[in-house]
C-alpha cells in the first residue's frame, strides 16, 4: 500500500507566494502538527516529505530563495552539536533552531548565574540555577517542534567527547577555554567532522572552521602543550551582549556553508571582528 503521507500532504497544501511574490505550496504549521500526531511521524519527517514534494513549510518561507528546497531538505537532514550553551551557545542554538537544522545535540553541564544575564540568550531571572542544557531544549522545543534535539547536561572532556560528537555533522565551539577548545578539536578530528570556532572577549571576537586535516587551534594559540592559561582574554575583559550575539551569528553562517557545501568558509582562516572600531579582518592561517 502506498503511504498514504504524501497524498494527505498534497490534500491539505496551500496556494502561497515567496517574498517576492513567486507563487509556491506552502503547509501551515498547525497542520504539520496534526499530521505529525495522526500518522505518529515525528514533525520533522513530515515537513522532510512535504519539501520533497515541493511544498514549504510556511516557517522557512522567508529562508527562500537564499536557501533552495534542496538546501532546506539538506539542513533537516543535518545533525549539529552544540558545545556549550551560554552566550555563543545560547545563540547559536537559538539561530540554528529557526534555520531549520533537523537534529541538535546540545552540550554543557553548567547552571545559570546571575552574571549570565547580561548577554546569554537562554538565561533569565525565573531560571536562575537551571541548567543550561535543559533551557536550552525548552527553548528549541518552543521554536520549531521540526528540530530533534539530544542534550548532555555534563562537561565535555577528554574521556567522553569522542562519544558525544560521533554521529554528528559539524560541532560548533561554543566553549569559554582553551584547553576544552583543544579536547573539542581533537574528538572532531579523530570522528572526521569540521569544527566551527569562535571566541569572544569585551566587544571583539573571532571565528574559523577546521576540518579533520587542518592545522587548527595550533595556528592560532601556538602548541598545545605550551598553553599556560587555560581561559581567554573574555576573563580579563568581559563579554558584552553585541559582540557576543554578532560572532554566534557568524558562527551559524559558517555552519551553513560546511553544511551545504558552499565556497569560502573560514578554513585556514582566522575572521577578527573588533566592534570597538569596526575592524574586521580576514587573517590567513598557516
Amino acid at each position: 500500500m502506498a503511504d498514504p503521507l504524501p497524498t494527505r500532504l498534497q490534500s491539505i497544501a496551500e496556494n502561497g507566494t515567496l517574498a517576492d511574490g513567486t507563487p509556491c505550496r506552502v503547509i501551515q504549521h498547525q497542520a504539520v502538527m496534526i499530521l505529525s500526531e495522526q500518522t505518529g511521524t515525528s514533525p520533522r519527517m513530515v515537513e522532510l516529505a512535504a519539501l520533497q514534494q515541493a511544498i514549504l513549510p510556511v516557517r522557512y518561507l522567508r529562508n527562500l530563495k537564499t536557501l533552495t528546497l534542496d538546501d532546506q531538505i539538506q539542513l533537516l537532514r543535518a545533525s549539529v552539536c552544540v558545545v556549550g550553551l551560554g552566550g555563543l551557545g545560547g545563540l547559536v542554538t537559538e539561530t540554528l533552531t529557526r534555520m531549520g537544522i533537523g537534529r541538535l545535540h546540545l552540550i554543557d553541564g553548567d547552571t545559570f548565574e546571575a552574571h549570565n544575564l547580561n548577554r546569554q540568550l537562554l538565561s533569565d531571572t525565573v531560571g536562575l540555577g537551571q541548567p543550561k542544557s535543559k533551557a536550552a531544549a525548552l527553548r528549541v522545543n518552543a521554536i520549531n517542534p521540526g528540530t530533534e534535539v539530544t542534550i548532555t547536561p555534563s562537561r565535555l572532556m577528554a574521556d567522553n567527547a569522542d562519544r558525544l560528537v560521533d554521529g554528528c555533522h559539524v560541532v560548533v565551539d561554543c566553549l569559554d577555554n582553551i584547553e576544552s577548545r583543544f579536547v573539542l578539536e581533537t574528538a572532531a578530528r579523530r570522528v572526521g567532522i569540521p569544527m566551527v570556532s569562535a571566541a569572544i572577549a569585551g566587544l571583539t571576537g573571532h571565528v574559523t572552521t577546521i576540518f579533520p586535516e587542518d592545522k587548527g587551534l595550533e595556528n592560532i594559540y601556538g602548541p598545545r602543550e605550551r598553553i599556560d592559561r587555560s581561559h581567554g582574554a573574555e576573563m580579563e575583559l568581559g563579554c558584552l551582549a553585541p559582540g557576543v550575539n554578532l560572532i554566534a551569528s557568524i558562527e551559524c553562517t559558517e555552519v551553513l556553508k560546511v553544511l551545504l557545501g558552499r565556497e569560502n568558509p573560514l578554513r585556514n582562516r582566522l575572521l577578527v571582528v573588533d566592534l570597538n572600531d569596526y575592524t574586521i579582518e580576514a587573517l590567513q592561517l598557516g
